[in-house]
């Protein structure tokens, strides 16, 4: 009922589209710039609402997929198979284009420095967007919480964000990252090639003992699974915050 109180006192703003990154050859990231946009923290998500010219309008929700940065907002957005509103934003929508937004949403599965860790971010496929927020928000303000990223694909080809993680784990020793793709990997690949288990997380994620403060997000199944999982290791359940996502989620 919070949520929905939140969401009747937002009204919708209008941002224009000024950059287009491709991420993977079906997932772009749209970085848009909305006049008057007050910030938002890592982890919480927009609305976005499409008007065709008969007037006919959808929405869906997409993860905000960076942190605070002015007027500058960047969401991630995955073609989903017979998704209209993914479909538009990441085959049709151009440089300069308009659209509508609202937010932003979400107080729970957010972070800030002050929530300390040690961080455990764990996604599945684009879960990792609301992921990939908070740990360049930790970056971007020169925070040191150590961090360690666990994320989950079908493929190399849909792995998001890898050169920018690379990077910021090459540079900070304080952040790890590991990728299991699930379906079919590259030769040479050196990372593991399964779903995620509990032998993966006792092997990559924080030890239960270190209390960390864990982020879960991905489609239901795979939220379910990880999050249970990691209770039954030994994570306190108040520390492991889960956002799911399904077919009339954020598509």
């Amino acid at each position: 009922m919070a949520g929905a109180a939140v969401r009747r006192r937002l009204s919708w703003a209008s941002a224009e589209v000024v950059e287009l990154i491709e991420e993977n050859p079906r997932t772009r990231s749209i970085v848009l710039a909305c006049p008057g946009w007050q910030g938002h923290s890592p982890g919480q998500h927009i609305d976005i609402r499409l008007t065709a010219e008969d007037g006919y309008q959808a929405e869906r929700s997409y993860s905000l997929a960076a942190p605070p940065d002015g007027e500058r907002v960047v969401i991630t957005v995955e073609l989903v198979s017979d998704g209209e509103v993914s479909t538009f934003l990441v085959e049709d929508l151009q440089v300069g284009d308009v659209i509508e937004l609202r937010g932003p949403i979400g107080g729970y599965f957010v972070w800030e420095p002050s929530h300390g860790g040690p961080l455990q971010l764990i996604g599945g496929g684009s879960g990792v967007v609301p992921l990939m927020a908070i740990l360049k928000h930790r970056v971007a303000v020169g925070d040191r919480t150590p961090v360690r990223y666990l994320a989950s694909a079908r493929s190399h080809d849909d792995l998001l964000y890898v050169a920018e993680l690379d990077r910021m784990a090459g540079a900070d020793p304080g952040i790890s990252v590991v990728h299991t793709l699930t379906r079919s990997h590259p030769p040479g690949w050196e990372g593991p090639t399964r779903r995620i288990d509990r032998e993966m997380l006792e092997e990559h994620a924080w030890p239960a003992g270190d209390d960390p403060l864990c982020f879960v997000c991905g489609p239901t199944g795979f939220v379910e699974t990880v999050s249970s999982t990691l209770v039954a290791i030994g994570y306190r359940p108040e520390r492991v915050k889960t956002e799911r996502f399904g077919p009339t989620g954020k598509t």
